[in-house]
């Protein structure tokens, strides 16, 4: 695997950070942050699945070339 959107998985990361702070210090309800957490995650995952069938997208993560 390769890194190929640097900009996006640092987004994805530190939203996912933040979140999990949050979490922690019960300043958000665990339920809703795990949905959160989800969204991201499902998003991250999504992209990587549609450019290895060849949609127009910019994956976080992507082939080895």
């Amino acid at each position: 695997m390769n890194l190929t959107n640097p900009p996006k998985a640092l987004i994805a990361m530190v939203a996912m950070i933040v979140i999990a702070v949050l979490m922690v210090a019960d300043s958000i309800a665990n339920e809703a942050g795990t949905g959160m957490l989800g969204t991201i995650v499902g998003y991250a995952v999504g992209n990587g699945i549609a450019a290895k069938g060849g949609k127009p997208v910019e994956p976080i993560i992507g082939k080895k070339s």
